[in-house]
């Protein structure tokens, strides 16, 4: 009995022995630069910089295969001390982009063609027939962007929408890219004025489904001073980068869709 416990006494340090020498012998050291990186970020690990999270963007960054600006919930304050560590020159700050709701379509004005009583997500609603809404363009509205949120900046509405608080909005995009309707998009958050629809039927066919959804009526690219906008597929299109937010568009829409 003795001699066992002995035996087995001496198996343990032997191979504890050899398990800390191989993890001595093949140890991956660690770039500093990489923890320190790491310290810059926001630890969302939301995935916008097209990465599995902070850690391997870190080591990207380091390895020269990421931008230094990938990280849009950071913004240029952070590109800039990742610039400063590395000893490279920071990127030129752009606009932060936020997430915004291109739809109208809530309880009040868009018409409902069923009763959905299914499993409370976009997704699965849309399998059953697209969802209680008659717009095959619309918001959906089981609100899986609001819980999906990392930071939650968006909570839904009384009347069934999302409503999106762009100041804590950190740009992750995770709500833009898993909406089945795509009618969450990313734009500057200098923007001031945007179309909220996404329908692309024609005026007649809109309106037996919405009350405000746009109807191609080319009132706002008339009267835009300085053509920032144009309709394309029976909807208009406000170019941001020409578009000096007058809001002349927003008086001249007669179904209040730009707002």
């Amino acid at each position: 009995m003795t001699l066992a416990i002995v035996s087995l006494g001496l198996m343990g340090l032997l191979f504890g022995g050899l398990l800390a020498f191989a993890a001595k012998k093949f140890a991956v050291e660690v770039d500093p630069r990489v923890e320190m990186i790491q310290s810059y970020l926001l630890g969302a690990n939301c995935g916008a910089c097209g990465y599995a999270g902070c850690g391997q963007f870190a080591e990207e960054v380091v390895a020269g295969r990421a931008p230094l600006n990938a990280c849009s919930p950071g913004g240029s304050a952070v590109s800039q001390k990742i610039a400063e560590l590395l000893g490279m020159e920071a990127p030129s700050a752009e606009s932060r982009l936020v997430a915004q709701l291109v739809c109208v379509g809530d309880c009040e004005t868009a018409k409902e063609k069923a009763t959905y009583d299914g499993y409370r997500e976009c997704k699965a609603a849309l399998m059953f027939g697209g969802g209680a809404k008659a717009c095959r363009f619309g918001c959906i509205g089981e609100g899986t962007c609001a819980r999906i949120c990392p930071v939650e900046a968006i909570t839904m509405s009384k009347t069934g929408l999302p409503v999106i608080d762009t100041a804590a909005c950190i740009s992750c995009g995770k709500c833009k890219n898993d909406c089945p309707r795509q009618v969450i998009e990313m734009v500057s958050a200098k923007t001031l004025h945007y179309v909220r629809c996404k329908s692309q039927d024609k005026g007649k066919q809109v309106r037996e489904v919405c009350s405000r959804g746009c109807i191609a009526c080319n009132r706002c690219v008339k009267e835009c001073p300085v053509t920032a906008i144009r309709m394309e597929n029976n909807l208009a299109i406000i170019d941001g980068f020409i578009c000096n937010n007058c809001g002349a568009c927003v008086e001249a829409c007669p179904q209040k869709t730009i707002v």
